[in-house]
């Protein structure tokens, strides 16, 4: 009986002690690099369902039962590179694991920045504009696919261009006011300073700006904000440059409030992708941050990124089919080396200065001014004594010789075909002896290389306001100021062999380019063609309150923009100006200030974050604002007059509207997936753009109703192309999804499908010298915009060992792509002939047939990347690959139809050749290219 009492009671101390004696598994995880927590880290036993985050100080602690002996401890977060760490669990033990770090992925970044600032640097088409807002390697797979993968198939995100989005730095927007878009290549080369940002997509709110409907992206360059350390990076590629050599070093926090940071690096190479494309592209960077007690803090940025870059030519098919893709029409051999006509050079340093105050521990307020200035220049040949110089001129090819209309001449064409194989580019010695010529005859210059130069000073300042009203409300607003001058001008930069000037006079049309100065002869940094200014000025406000609580978070956020434009003449362009009887001047539309143009733009956006659970959740946003349109799309010849949307030679245009602001409605619904294996997001949206203007200049032929001096009707010229009016829709939906099916390897698979197109008929006029002639409606509806490939489609894996090296590949699939078509040509002067009256061979069939979109061929890319860090001591070591469409895909990216043949009878008989004369031009994607990326870190 004791014997039992005795057991029975050392079996309930047994009980208690080990009760006592609970088995507890915990620990933290910081920051590789700054040993700073990390929240939301998911920690996991490998091989069971035991499973937990950590919270904002970085520490875990396992509330289920974890297996006892050998296990392995698995952490990863989004943005990391995932690490497993074997542990021996024991009975009654507990385990506190503190030495746990993740390391930031970034080569994604690195990869990216090349991949757009550089494109965008290349072509004036803006291909590579389309993912404004996707800098970083943002926690999204679809933004982050978009980013890397997409891009270089002119992807546009749900179709919509830049200007749709807003950049910022240090809280001062970088949008231009010409074009709305950023000018990627004015931080181009900074890498490692530009890691710090803060993104939202869509219509999520920002605390920095009311934003577009493509988000914000603000880049954060305070001094303070870099962690203490220094890189060097080598890279080599064979997209845009050959090399690229960086170095950065940040102090960190230093003694009585100071830090600093800087940044230097070159990129440069003879020959990208494309024949000729020159690469020489210097970048500067240097902030510094002083302190003020606990409460202020001034910070000076300077930022200077001149370069230079040889620019490829759109081509026709037959172009290509002689010449492969990488021609490029724009350059020519001299003295040894391969000259491009056509540079573009960008030198426009930018300087800020920032304060901020944190007036509590729940208000900020961030004041900054910045100003910019400095030259963009786009240099090409003028030939206004000469014949045309291009190579690829359509009297130079087979085609030109095959339309002959006394039928094909098959031996001219065959000579013609043979000269440009074996030739193709541009005869610079020729060029430079018809100007000795000249020299000798004393008769001006044929030919001169001149720019197209703006020169812009822009002053911003603005007040960005944030404070929390409690722990549930947070109010942002700012007040911001833009005032830009813009000096536009063609100069003269080569005078190719000539010693006897260039004459500043339209010899085709024959008009003085500035009749105060009537027949100037001019040389090299003189002025040349037109000469003006356009002034901007732009205030701005918005505020937003916005409310987060345990199961619903929603915003709602109003904006206001008055914007101001005028345009100065400083040439007196003679074709546009009225005389009297006696040769005196009784109008002028050129010379001096024109009218003031002002436009009220109003923003107004809401939305919603639903957490039905932790796991699924449900997001809306919409938004609908107007907004003055862009400087280029309200002046419709700013190179020779002051007209502007809707007035010609100060009077308004009969049948087409008053320019007025330009109005979005948007709207998105998401649903968010969030598990410890599988993320995925999945969003339906639907865009309207309502009231846009578009001007764009071209040769045209089969045009009526212009005269010349004679009075004698023309059919072909130089004209400026306004539509008035526009309005289009984007619609769509967009999948992201991504499983972390082992602990090493990540699947992921991302969707875009959309549909965009114009979505109504707007007004279209021509304007040529002092001419207007209105066309009336363009029929456009229905037609797809081109905006890249509207339905785009990811697939791949990514495995990262814990040894760190990590590998991916992904296939890419793109379809529904489409030629940018010829609003001329679809308004009634395609079937009208020069005497107003219609076509009597007009047949409906075959106009529409003439008239029907081109769409390009589907067509799939493989992309490989890849890498690896060492780690010596405090020194890290990182090696980074990729190499883009592998399979060598050949596929379109974009193109356009001709304006050469506006009529029916023309366009009928120029598809009818043997050859098109006047085809569809084109962009050609990259076939493989590779970049290779080594670094060095302290």
């Amino acid at each position: 009986m004791k014997k039992s009492l005795f057991i029975f009671l050392f079996g309930i101390l047994a009980t208690f002690t080990a009760a006592a004696q609970e088995t507890v598994v915990k620990g933290s995880v910081t920051e590789g690099d700054s040993y700073e927590p990390i929240p939301d880290v998911t920690v996991t036993i490998e091989g069971t369902s035991v499973s937990t985050t950590t919270d904002t100080s970085g520490e875990f602690q396992f509330l289920q039962q974890v297996p006892l002996g050998e296990q392995v401890l698995q952490i990863s977060k989004n943005g990391y590179v995932s690490k497993r760490y074997p542990i021996i669990v024991n009975e009654g033990k507990t385990l506190n694991i503190t030495d746990m770090t993740l390391d930031k992925v970034v080569t994604d970044a690195d990869l990216f920045t090349i991949t757009l600032s550089d494109d965008e640097l290349n072509d004036d088409t803006s291909g590579m504009d389309n993912i404004s807002g996707l800098l970083q390697s943002s926690q999204d797979v679809f933004q982050r696919t978009a980013a890397f993968e997409f891009s270089s198939s002119f992807f546009r995100v749900r179709g919509l261009d830049s200007e749709n989005g807003s950049v910022l730095i240090n809280g001062i927007e970088m949008n231009k006011l010409y074009n709305g878009r950023p000018q990627w290549s004015n931080w181009g080369g900074l890498n490692d300073m530009l890691r710090n940002q803060e993104l939202t997509t869509g219509l999520k709110p920002s605390e920095y700006n009311f934003g577009g409907i493509l988000g914000t992206t603000n880049m954060n360059v305070r001094a303070s904000q870099y962690r203490e350390g220094g890189r060097v990076t080598y890279s080599t590629s064979n997209r845009s440059y050959t090399n690229r050599l960086m170095a950065s070093y940040a102090s960190g926090q230093l003694d009585k409030g100071w830090s600093f940071a800087f940044m230097a690096s070159r990129r440069w190479g003879k020959e990208g992708y494309q024949e000729a494309t020159l690469y020489d592209s210097n970048s500067f960077f240097a902030t510094v941050e002083k302190k003020f007690g606990e409460k202020h803090s001034l910070n000076f940025t300077s930022i200077y990124t001149p370069n230079r870059r040889g620019k490829s030519s759109p081509n026709t098919q037959e172009v290509y089919d002689l010449k492969g893709i990488k021609y490029n029409e724009y350059w020519g051999w001299l003295d040894g080396e391969k000259k491009n006509s056509r540079i573009k050079e960008i030198e426009e340093p930018i300087l800020m200065l920032n304060h901020y105050w944190d007036i509590s521990d729940k208000t900020r307020l961030n004041t900054n001014v910045g100003y910019q200035f400095g030259k963009l220049g786009n240099s090409r040949l003028d030939y206004a004594g000469g014949g045309n110089p291009s190579p690829a001129y359509y009297q130079n090819l087979p085609s030109y010789a095959l339309a002959d209309p006394d039928g094909p001449d098959y031996a001219t064409a065959y000579q013609l075909e043979q000269n440009f194989i074996n030739g193709g580019q541009i005869d610079w010695e020729r060029i430079i002896d018809a100007n000795v010529t000249n020299n000798v005859n004393g008769v001006n210059a044929a030919y001169a290389l001149y720019e197209d130069r703006s020169d812009d000073k822009q002053l911003t300042i603005n007040s960005i306001l944030s404070t929390e009203l409690n722990s549930n409300i947070l109010l942002n607003a700012s007040v911001n100021y833009k005032k830009l001058k813009s000096e536009n001008f063609g100069e003269i930069l080569d005078m190719l062999g000539s010693t006897t000037g260039y004459l500043n006079f339209d010899s085709f049309d024959s008009f003085q380019y500035d009749y105060r100065n009537p027949n100037q002869v001019l040389g090299v940094g003189d002025k040349y063609r037109y000469n003006y200014n356009l002034y901007a000025d732009v205030v701005s406000g918005y505020a937003q309150a916005q409310f987060k609580y345990t199961k619903i978070d929603f915003y709602l956020s109003g904006s206001y923009t008055n914007t101001q434009y005028q345009r100065e003449g400083l040439f007196q362009n003679e074709a546009n100006v009225e005389f009297n009887d006696a040769g005196q001047i009784v109008k002028d539309n050129s010379y001096g200030k024109g009218e003031k143009l002002t436009f009220n733009g109003f923003g107004a956006k809401a939305g919603f974050t639903y957490k039905i659970t932790g796991k699924h959740i449900i997001d809306a946003n919409a938004g609908y604002l107007t907004k003055a349109p862009t400087l280029r799309n309200t002046y419709t010849n700013s190179r020779s007059n002051h007209d502007y949307v809707g007035v010609s030679n100060l009077e308004a245009i009969d049948g087409v509207g008053e320019i007025t602001e330009e109005k979005i409605t948007s709207l998105d619904v998401s649903y968010i997936l969030r598990s410890p294996i599988v993320k995925a997001k999945l969003t339906g949206y639907y865009t309207k753009i309502e009231d846009a203007n578009e001007v764009s200049f071209y040769y045209a032929d089969g045009v009526f109703g212009f005269q010349n001096d004679q009075g004698i009707v023309v059919a072909s010229d130089l004209i400026s192309e306004t539509l008035q009016g526009v309005d289009k829709k984007h619609i769509g939906a967009e999948l992201g999804i991504e499983a972390q099916v082992l602990p090493t390897l990540k699947l992921k698979g991302v969707a875009s499908v959309g549909q965009f197109t114009y979505d109504n008929n707007p007004n279209l006029y021509l304007s040529s010298d002092s001419q207007t002639v209105s066309y009336g409606k363009s029929f456009l509806k229905d037609y797809k915009l081109s905006a890249g490939p509207h339905q785009a489609y990811s697939v791949g894996f990514e495995y990262r060992d814990p040894d760190y090296w990590w590998f991916g590949a992904t296939l890419n699939y793109f379809s529904n792509a489409y030629l940018d078509v010829s609003p001329l040509t679809r308004t009634r002067n395609f079937y009208t002939d020069v005497d107003g009256l219609p076509f009597n061979d007009y047949d409906e069939d075959i106009a529409r047939e003439l008239l029907k979109q081109e769409e390009f061929n589907d067509y799939f890319t493989v992309n490989l990347i890849g890498g690896k860090s060492w780690k010596i001591d405090d020194y890290y070591i990182g090696l980074f690959a990729s190499v883009n469409n592998l399979l060598d895909e050949v596929y379109k990216t974009g193109g356009f139809e001709q304006g050469r043949n506006a009529n029916y009878r023309e366009l009928r008989d120029d598809v009818n050749s043997p050859k098109r004369v006047f085809g569809s031009k084109y962009w050609y994607g990259r076939g493989a290219t590779y970049f290779l990326n080594l670094n060095f870190r302290f």
